[in-house]
């Protein structure tokens, strides 16, 4: 038998990253099933882990240091607790959101509830709200029961009206629990001796409102029990709740467990209680009843929380697993009911909770209860049953089939009241009862009830409602979710503005146009509006083109313009010609409307040429020309400018072409100038880039419009830099007498061809010639102005160009004067009468060039005597005196302001000493050097560099180049030094001889400078370095008398130069000289190589620096016991370094004892002592090492340990890493050592996975294998290790010994998945016979996806599928197993998995597999399969196959869902089988098939009852003829009746009626006139009657026709005798009247009449003996055919 729970494991925690010792009650908490919250530490750091269950592989891990946290329900929203401070973080926002530090310690905190905290402290219990900036608030204080309890719970009912406190404390070797109890409203406090408890809400049967239950449970020594109880008082009409105790079953072998956890699960009122050591107990909450118990976990379950997916709990336990229970509705209600045999409980459980299961129990309950006549009892259980099982129209019939007695309400009435009362009617119920009730004219009944929504809409109640109040009828097809009714209903109440928001809102699309139509033809104004809501949307949603057509077939133009112009505003491509089709219809009605559109610019793709033609007719003429392509249509309309807006004309150009616009200028101009000539302008100006200038010019110079081409150029030339252009304007501003614009041009414009202007205006002659002065001034033309303006004698324009245009053109015009022989007088008076500003050079210049500079003395010496310093003036000056031999000289030393370069210059050729002086003054020294170069003045050149100083010009003389240079030097060195007492001549004379690269001149200077016994210089420092560095660099041999002699230089200084100039000797010489020793051994050493001059020159020396050089060298000469003994000589440790590695290099390690033990004393570094301690390894005295390494040192003992290590000393690195206590390295020096016991040990003590690897390979290498499984088992525990552990294993082909090693790690408290996982796959490879076990005991523990893989490749395919469940890749289990079934197939497997695919290909695959393999079992396989398969399909392949008999069970029990190709195939079947009683039921029972070919297939067939469902078919479709016609053939009379009179045909009866004379069936033709009366025609049937001589048989028929009539007749005579005013006051009668309901008048009434029982002989009744017929009123219920 199925379990009742469903039990679920979620997540192992030690599969996300947590470790074992961090899954407690104190570390980890879980407020609800969102979130689980753990503290722990990882490498001594704290930090907290947050694990979304929703997203489980992704925890968030965060540094916090707290004693305790705790995660909101619902949100990212943690609260953190430190001692007394309590703190609350938004995790996703990084904010803190409140804080508060207590007064006392809180030992236990909960959320309960999103916006609460409970605090728990040893006296009191707070409640802190999250609410705004609240503080914590006391609730109540601790009762004394819980002082010494381990607080390890708090509850709170929904209102947080009851509180209670739950701890346990060891009493009497047992766990004893104590709770506090809390009335919030009474304030309160009882305690209780209880474990765990919860509180929880329950409706109780007949009550209205839920009480709140509070159940507990204890374990005392007696015995353990579980209460139920109701806390506070019941509100009134409520009935208290009774309690509850029962006992709590604990097996024998835990005597010591005790409840731990209890939740209520809200949706199935069921308690789920879980005990310490891992059992769960269900009890049902109202009865208190045992459901369920049994153990889930071999852990205990430290914390829960309830699992709102399936209301059931959620819990974890010690070893991580996190797990959840929950109620099975499958299962539950079988299980109660077979398992614990107790039928009222599953009863209520199904009742109350709508499972299914009990469907036997309600039906037999129903059944009993009906059958004693509780038909209010027998209501009851019909309305309670689970998914509706006894709703069905047949339990309707059953309780209208049952006669009401006298007195009392009918039972069908009760089974309606209470469905009425306890729940909705389904749809075939609310058709039942609505039926009637609209009849009586109760309308306000079914608007109660669809308002307390007690009926299930349906299209068929809708329609039935409509017959009486279409609004009404609206609110049903709204609620049934019927779109078409509803927006046909909308439409028939003239609600269209509904339409479309109803019609968008459940996505259906009516036929909009027909509606429009309609509501147009009602209010046009409401139609505009809907017409409008169609296109609000992006996409319109009736086509335009037809709503535009609804609105010209009402002639509403003017509605119809402002439709399109809010359809059409977002001009679409597409739409172009609904806006032609709306401009069109405007400019034929409305021109001024058209025109505002086209203002608007709002549609850009309606044909243009068809409206511009509109546009032109319509007179508007601009429009038309916007629209207007071909250019003969433009020059037409463009030359009627006065028609136009200049300004658009102006703008209209701008879209042209080039060609185009000039033809219609041409063509404005040839139409009327003086009209057009304006705007021509204008045009010309805007458009002239585009138009090009010269193409206007044509045009205007075409109609000689000088006017016209003067304000076209005027409004272009300030911004054209053409030429042409500005000279084109000055000639029209000319010819039209703009003399002053001339004149502007002319000074301002800078694009002219002043040649051209000027030639124009020379043959102009103008009377004003300021223009031509302008242009000549501007563009250097003075020169032809001059010769002009002289020739014409126009000297007065000379005057007015240099006074007043221009002065500085004075030059210029003086030049000309003087080149037309112009006197001299005429000349200096003009020179003298200009005031303004002019170039003296220039002026001098002109007058120089003609040779008449003396003509401007007086001008000069006037402008010097004014003392004007302008240098043209006195360069003027200086050449008048030079040429007059005026005391020239003194006048060039003495004026400061003639230009140097320039006199000089003019001085060369003719006095080259006035030049050197003019050139001096200067200091022009380019042009002095020349100057004496030329003319042999080296004396004067000599004394000037010397003074000058400079040496760059020094460089510039001293070149190789200069030829000259050999002269020169003779004269610095003989005369210019020789004069001078200033050493910074001396020094920069000296630095030019330096830089020159002259050595020898430089000491031929220097010797006579410096040796020279007289001279003031000898002992000058610089210049005794000078001549010893010059001899260095020109004359080496000299270098050493130098030293000798000489005694005040730099000695250090002029050695290293020595040295630098490899002149050893000399060094060591200056340095020898001066005592500087260490300078001069390392010449000797560094230089001179010599080390036996060195050793002797240290000997003599004996200085401990000295021998420290000395050392070094040899040192690095490798010389290493001499360095030694010299460093030793010299006490000097301080080059250990290097003294070290020399000695390790050559192994001099004996001469590097001494030298260490040496250094050791002078300083405790402890490099050195550590080389000392390698220096003992390496020269095997043990006894010195381990004596060094036992005393106090500094030495690097593990360093030297790994150099031991490295270089194979074992022993050395044994003593050294013990001597450390470093068992990592120890044991890998043991494992070398070959003491593999001792490895191990050091192994273990060390405790590290490196050093484990190493002594477990070197183990397995040695075959040692069970101490390489102890090494093992401490590696496999880290899962980065496993995999090469298990690659070094296999490369051994040692496969058993790995499996031995991984099974035994199974049984660690650190085992993670990959060995389980690992294990699984040698498994595979090895042991095939136990992988199988392995995973039904592990499978929730290892990788499925890799063990997968192995599987696969090992073709294990029963694990395969196993493993594909478990991973729940349902899809490859069931293909696994169809293609390999005998290992892999399980047909219990099969069936569960096989549901539970994605691909619902596999479906109809697994049906092919069955038919293959299993075909007897292909109904089972096809009734799990029911719920997701396409039956269409499922037939279609069984058809295909053959097989269809073979699952008639199949097609039985899916037949409900009313499929066509299901319902087909079985009436084929059932075709085939003859089998025309249950076809005929499953034909009334479903009518989704192809009723017209089934009954055209059992037309033709042999049996009669085949036939007769064929004519029974045609009935139900209206096809009456062929249904008489097909049951006239097989004589089925009464058939015939019955459909005849169905189908409402009068020519159909009488044919009949007339078929029954032609054959001689006469009482078939009285019972035709008793089933069909109200078709036949009286005078019809008096004539058959007549004819056939039976009016006997007529009678009846005809009476009853005469009273029928004659009744109607007196009716309508008293009508008309009534008086109006009476007719009007009396009240309406009702069109039935005093007719009972349907559901208390039985059959007979509402619904069509029942076939006429059978006649003996005729196949009918005798019409006195049935019941009277709806469609027949007999007269007092009395019969007037007479019995047979």
């Amino acid at each position: 038998m199925a379990l009742p729970i469903r039990f679920q494991e979620h997540l192992q925690l030690q599969n996300v990253g947590i470790n074992v010792p961090a899954i407690g009650f104190a570390t980890l908490t879980m407020e609800s099933d969102k979130f689980i919250c753990v503290r722990e530490k990882v490498a001594e750091t704290a930090q907290v882990v947050i694990i979304d269950l929703a997203d489980a592989a992704n925890p968030i891990r965060r540094p916090i240091t707290a004693d305790s946290a705790i995660m909101n329900p619902a949100s990212k929203v943690i609260a953190l607790k430190a001692g007394k401070s309590l703190q609350i973080f938004n995790i996703e926002m990084k904010s803190r959101m409140k804080a508060h530090n207590m007064t006392d310690e809180v030992t236990f905190w909960k959320w309960v509830n999103v916006n609460t905290v409970a605090l728990v402290t040893e006296t009191s219990v707070y409640h802190w709200s999250m609410e705004g900036d609240s503080q914590p608030v006391k609730m109540f204080d601790r009762h004394s029961n819980l002082a010494g309890c381990q607080i390890i719970s708090y509850r709170t009912d929904a209102a947080l009206k009851w509180l209670l406190l739950i701890g346990i404390a060891a009493q009497q070797n047992r766990v004893a629990g104590n709770m506090q109890l809390y009335s919030v409203e009474r304030k309160v406090s009882q305690p209780l001796e209880g474990h765990t408890a919860a509180f929880a809400q329950f409706l109780v049967p007949g009550n209205t409102e839920a009480s709140t239950l509070f159940t507990f449970a204890v374990r005392t020594p007696t015995g353990g029990k579980l209460h139920v109880i109701e806390v506070g008082t019941p509100t009134a009409p409520n009935q208290p709740f009774q309690k509850k105790a029962v006992d709590v079953y604990f097996p024998p072998e835990a005597q010591a467990d005790f409840p731990v956890a209890m939740q209520v699960s809200t949706k199935y009122d069921v308690v789920y209680l879980i005990t310490k050591f891992g059992y769960i107990h269900l009890y049902d909450l109202e009865s208190a009843t045992c459901i369920f118990m049994n153990r889930i976990s071999g852990e205990t379950i430290f914390v829960t929380a309830v699992h709102e997916a399936t209301s059931g709990i959620i819990g974890v336990n010690r070893k991580g697993q996190v797990l959840s229970v929950s109620v099975d509705e499958n299962n539950i209600v079988p299980y109660i009911t077979n398992t614990l045999q107790n039928p009222d409980l599953a009863l209520r459980i199904a009742t109350r909770n709508d499972l299914a299961g009990a469907e036997d129990l309600f039906v037999k309950k129903f059944n009993l209860l009906f059958s004693q006549g509780q038909f209010a009892e027998a209501a009851r259980v019909a309305a309670k049953t689970p998914k509706g099982i006894l709703r069905t129209p047949e339990t309707i019939q059953r309780f209208q089939m049952v006669p009401p007695q006298p007195g009392q309400t009918s039972p069908l009435l009760q089974y309606f009241g209470i469905l009425l009362e306890t729940s909705q009617l389904n749809k075939y119920e609310a058709l039942q009862l609505c039926t009637p009730v609209l009849a009586q004219g109760k309308k306000q009944l079914i608007e109660k009830w669809l308002k307390e929504d007690k009926l299930e809409c349906s299209e068929e109640l809708g329609e039935l409602v409509k017959q009486f109040d279409p609004t009404l009828a609206l609110s049903v097809f709204l609620r049934a979710g019927i779109p078409g009714k509803v927006i046909q209903c909308f439409a028939e109440t003239g609600q269209f503005q509904k339409i479309v928001l109803y019609a968008k809102k459940v996505s259906y699309t009516p036929d909009y146009i027909f509606l429009l139509r309609n509501v147009m033809r009602i209010n046009p104004e409401q139609g505009t509006e809907f017409a409008k809501m169609l296109i609000q949307d992006e996409e319109p949603l009736a086509d335009l083109n037809q709503i535009v057509d609804v609105f010209m077939e009402m002639n509403m133009v003017q509605q119809c313009t402002a439709f399109l112009l809010d359809a059409l505003k977002n001009n679409r491509p597409t739409e172009g010609h609904l806006q032609t089709r709306l401009l069109e219809m405007n400019l034929m009605t409305a021109p001024q409307v058209a025109d505002a559109i086209l203002g608007n610019q709002m549609f850009t793709h309606y044909d243009k040429a068809h409206i511009a033609q509109l546009c032109e007719k319509a007179g508007l003429l601009q429009r038309a020309l916007e629209h207007y392509t071909d250019i003969y249509d433009i020059k037409r309309a463009v030359v009627h400018t006065h028609m136009l807006n200049p300004e658009w004309l102006v703008n209209y150009f701008g879209s042209m072409s080039v060609e185009n616009s000039l033809d219609c200028l041409k063509a404005m101009l040839q139409a009327n100038i003086r009209q057009n000539l304006q705007v021509v302008v204008k045009i010309a100006s805007k458009y002239h880039e585009q138009l090009k200038v010269t193409a206007l010019i044509d045009l205007f110079e075409s109609f000689k419009s000088y006017e016209g081409l003067f304000y076209f150029l005027g409004s272009i030339v300030n911004f054209s830099q053409d030429q042409e252009v500005h000279f084109k304007y000055i000639q029209a501003a000319c010819k039209t007498g703009q003399i002053k614009e001339v004149e502007r041009i002319c000074r301002e414009s800078n694009c002219y061809d002043a040649e051209r202007v000027k030639n124009f205006l020379k043959e102009a002659k103008l009377t004003d010639q300021l223009p031509l002065i302008i242009v000549c001034d501007r563009f250097d033309l003075a020169h032809d102005l001059v010769l002009h303006l002289y020739r014409n004698n126009l000297q007065k324009y000379i005057e007015i160009y240099v006074q007043k245009v221009n002065p500085s053109r004075l030059p210029v015009v003086v030049g000309a004067l003087l080149d037309v022989d112009c006197s001299d007088d005429i000349v200096k008076n003009l020179v003298l009468s200009v005031k303004g500003a002019f170039s003296t050079d220039e002026l001098v210049a002109e007058v120089e060039k003609r040779n008449r500079l003396k003509l401007l003395l007086p001008l000069l010496e006037s402008r010097a005597h004014d003392s004007v310093q302008e240098k043209a003036t006195h360069n003027a000056l200086a050449k008048i005196y030079i040429d007059s031999n005026n005391n020239p000289e003194r006048f060039l030393r003495e004026n400061q302001f003639y230009d140097s370069r320039i006199v000089g210059r003019y001085c060369e050729k003719r006095d080259p000493h006035l030049a050197c002086v003019a050139y001096e003054r200067g200091q022009c020294d380019q042009e002095l050097i020349k100057v004496c170069n030329e003319n042999s003045l080296f004396k004067m050149e000599a004394r000037y560099l010397v003074r000058r100083r400079d040496s760059e010009l020094w460089a510039t003389v001293l070149d190789t180049n200069n030829t000259y240079r050999r002269q020169l030097i003779d004269q610095v060195v003989q005369t210019a030094l020789s004069e001078t007492q200033d050493p910074e001549d001396v020094s920069v004379t000296v630095r030019a001889f330096m830089s020159a690269d002259l050595p020898n001149e430089l000491i031929e200077l220097l010797e006579k400078i410096v040796l020279d016994e007289t001279s003031i210089f000898r002992d000058h420092r610089n210049l005794q370095n000078l001549l010893i560095l010059t001899a260095v660099n020109a004359d080496k041999s000299r270098v050493m008398e130098y030293i000798n002699r000489l005694d005040n230089y730099d000695a250090p200084d002029i050695a290293k130069i020595a040295i630098g100039s490899e002149l050893y000797e000399e060094a060591f010489a200056i340095f020898k000289k001066f005592d500087v020793n260490t300078s001069a051994i390392e010449v000797l050493i560094n230089h001179i190589r010599n080390l036996d001059r060195a050793y002797e020159f240290a000997e003599r020396c004996n200085n401990p620096a000295v021998w420290s050089l000395l050392a070094k060298a040899q040192l690095g000469a490798r010389m290493v016991k001499e360095a030694i003994d010299s460093y030793i000589k010299a006490d000097d440790p301080s080059s250990y370094t290097e003294v070290i590695q020399v000695a390790n290099d050559s192994g001099n390690f004996e001469d590097l004892v001494r030298y260490l033990q040496m250094a050791r004393k002078k300083t405790r570094e402890t490099f050195i002592e550590t080389e000392l301690v390698f220096a003992f390894a390496k020269t095997h005295r043990l006894a010195d090492l381990e004596e060094f390494i036992s005393g106090p040192n500094h030495a690097q003992i593990l360093q030297v340990g790994e150099r031991c290590y490295q270089e194979g000393m074992y022993e050395a690195a044994k003593l050294l890493f013990n001597n450390i206590s470093n068992f990592g390295r120890l044991a890998s020096t043991l494992v070398h050592l070959g003491e593999f016991q001792a490895a191990v040990d050091s192994a273990r003590k060390a405790n590290s996975t490196r050093t484990w690897k190493e002594v477990c390979c070197a183990c397995v290498a040695a075959q040692e294998f069970r101490l390489a499984q102890v090494c093992g088992l401490h590696i496999v525990v880290h899962a980065d290790e496993l995999e090469e552990l298990i690659n070094f294993y296999q490369n051994k082909g040692y496969f058993f010994e790995l499996i031995a090693l991984l099974e035994a790690g199974l049984g660690l408290e650190r085992a993670h998945m990959g060995m389980f996982t690992e294990l699984a796959i040698l498994y595979s490879k090895y042991k095939p016979t136990k992988m199988k076990e392995h995973l039904e005991l592990f499978w929730s523990r290892v990788n499925i996806p890799k063990v997968l893989r192995a599987a696969e490749q090992a073709h294990l395919w029963s694990e395969l599928v196993f493993l594909y469940d478990k991973y729940e890749e349902y899809d490859n289990a069931v293909i696994t197993m169809m293609n390999h079934p005998t290992e892999a197939w399980k047909e219990s497997m099969f069936k569960d998995v096989v549901t539970k695919v994605a691909n619902i290909e596999l479906y109809y695959k697994a049906l092919q597999f069955y038919l293959d393999h299993k075909p007897l079992l292909v109904n089972d396989l096809l009734v799990i399969l029911t719920p997701r398969m396409d039956h269409t399909r499922a037939v279609s392949f069984f058809q295909r196959c053959g097989h269809l008999h073979l699952v008639k069970p199949y097609l039985k029990a899916v037949q409900n869902i009313n499929n066509k190709a299901v319902n087909e195939a079985l009436n084929q079947v059932l075709i085939e089988e003859e089998d025309y009683d249950n076809l005929r039921k499953s034909i009334d029972a479903y009518d989704n098939f192809d009723t017209i070919g089934l009954a055209q297939q059992l037309e033709k067939h042999e049996l009669l009852e085949f036939r007769r469902i064929s004519a029974y078919l045609y009935k139900n479709n209206n096809r009456w003829a062929q249904s008489v016609d097909l049951c006239k053939k097989d004589k089925l009379y009464r058939d015939a009746m019955q459909f005849a009179c169905e189908s409402r045909n009068t020519e159909i009866t009488e044919g009949l009626i007339a078929w029954f004379l032609e054959i001689g069936k006469k009482d078939c033709f009285a019972a035709c006139l008793y089933t069909c009366y109200d078709l036949l025609r009286p005078d019809v049937i008096m004539e058959l009657a007549w004819r056939h001589n039976i009016m006997d048989f007529a009678m009846p028929f005809l009476i009853q026709v005469t009273k029928e009539y004659l009744t109607k007749v007196d009716k309508l005579h008293q009508t008309s005798a009534e008086k109006p005013e009476e007719h009007h006051d009396q009240p309406q009668a009702p069109i039935i009247t005093n007719l009972p309901l349907m559901i208390t008048a039985g059959p007979g009434m509402g619904v069509p009449p029942p076939m006429v029982p059978s006649v003996p002989g005729m196949g009918m009744m005798p019409p006195g003996m049935g019941v009277p017929q709806a469609g027949i009123p007999f007269m007092a219920q009395q019969p007037f055919f007479p019995q047979y």
